[in-house]
């Protein structure tokens, strides 16, 4: 008997998430120049970490050997006073990818189904896999959610439902208006985990009013991530917020210092840099301009987004893959995503992009 076999079946049988590869990765696979290599695979923030945060994380390191607050007061504070919610609405996360993996520990067992949609966040399936629930994948519509599918899905034995808005990696967007008809179709025994890691790079006419939502319907859980526009990918902190009866069973399996030291104390000051937030979506604004306008001049087939990427279809996307790893640009590769045909582009500095777009005109002329 193998040792593996002491897991369950539903945990061998799990394909791991694949993360973006690393720059340092690429440079010893290709001998490349670190300093060479442009990186829009993971849809990081192309300025770095804000000022603010910076020197919050250097006063921190003066009590680096100390544990970090495991329930995180400041930062509660912080959110609870910037979002308008209470602090007993709160779960804090090591990332978004540890919120949502808390949420389907805490409510899925076997047995227990659970309702996403196709080209959705691919740790939605991971998660409910860990848990021996069982996953329903809804067919999409243009490659974004259909709602009105997604509710049809929805068994008795279903008690998540996850929709990412903006989706990834497909960048697509729901109209408020079905978002809300959803909601009021739903059955309230079932918990909507409203995955808004890009909200902030949607234009204010465009926001949805989740907030809101979140005081009307209590089976409402949002997820927010200060990896993409607050630039703090690498400390890895976000937040979920929902009714004070969710956030006390998700709490529970948290683990006490999941957010340390660094990260709280940087989260704390980025979420308070506005000026920095507004610095990082107007180049995310002018980068998806400069590289969804090369596509429109190459006829490059695009799907339009609304977060920091971009997701363009391209025939052999593995050759074209390894074309551009070969002169340094990593991009994402969607194969995982049943999407062979498509690679996702983050968006860069304007230099950047302009470094992407030349590689992909060579990658069109051989």
């Amino acid at each position: 008997m193998s040792l593996a076999e002491l897991a369950p079946q539903y945990i061998r049988a799990i394909a791991p998430y694949q993360p973006g590869k690393p720059i340092s990765e690429l440079a010893r696979e290709m001998g490349l120049d670190p300093a060479k290599i442009v990186k829009l695979a993971s849809n990081e923030n192309p300025l770095g970490i804000s000022p603010k945060a910076r020197a919050a994380m250097e006063r921190e390191l003066a009590d680096i050997s100390r544990y970090p607050d495991g329930n995180g007061f400041e930062l509660k504070a912080k959110i609870a006073q910037k979002f308008g919610v209470e602090q007993k609405q709160i779960v804090l996360g090591n990332g978004s990818n540890d919120l949502l993996e808390m949420i389907a520990h805490a409510f899925l067992v076997p047995g227990d189904s659970s309702v996403y949609s196709q080209y959705a966040f691919a740790v939605y399936p991971l998660a409910v896999q860990a848990t021996g629930a069982r996953g329903i994948q809804v067919r999409a519509i243009d490659y974004g959610h259909d709602l009105s599918a997604m509710r049809a899905a929805i068994e008795p034995s279903t008690k998540i439902v996850w929709i990412a808005n903006p989706n990834n990696p497909t960048g697509t967007l729901a109209r408020p208006g079905d978002l809300v008809e959803f909601f009021e179709q739903c059955p309230k025994n079932v918990l909507i985990v409203l995955d808004e890691a890009y909200t902030e790079y949607l234009a204010p006419e465009r926001r949805p009013d989740s907030l809101g939502w979140l005081k009307k319907y209590p089976n409402i859980i949002i997820t927010r991530t200060l990896s993409k526009a607050y630039g703090l990918a690498g400390l890895r902190v976000g937040f979920a917020l929902a009714s004070p009866e969710v956030a006390d069973i998700v709490n529970r399996i948290r683990q006490p210092f999941n957010v340390n030291s660094l990260a709280q104390a940087a989260a704390c000051a980025a979420l308070d840099d506005e000026e920095f937030l507004r610095e990082s979506v107007r180049i995310n604004n002018e980068g998806m301009k400069q590289i969804t306008a090369a596509f429109v001049r190459m006829g490059v087939p695009f799907i339009p987004g609304y977060g920091n990427f971009v997701t363009f279809h391209c025939g052999d996307a593995q050759m074209l893959n390894r074309f551009m790893l070969e002169r340094g640009v990593i991009v994402r590769p969607l194969g995982g995503y049943n999407m062979p045909n498509s690679l996702r582009v983050s968006i860069g500095l304007p230099e950047e992009n302009a470094r992407f777009i030349e590689v992909l005109e060579e990658a069109m002329k051989v």
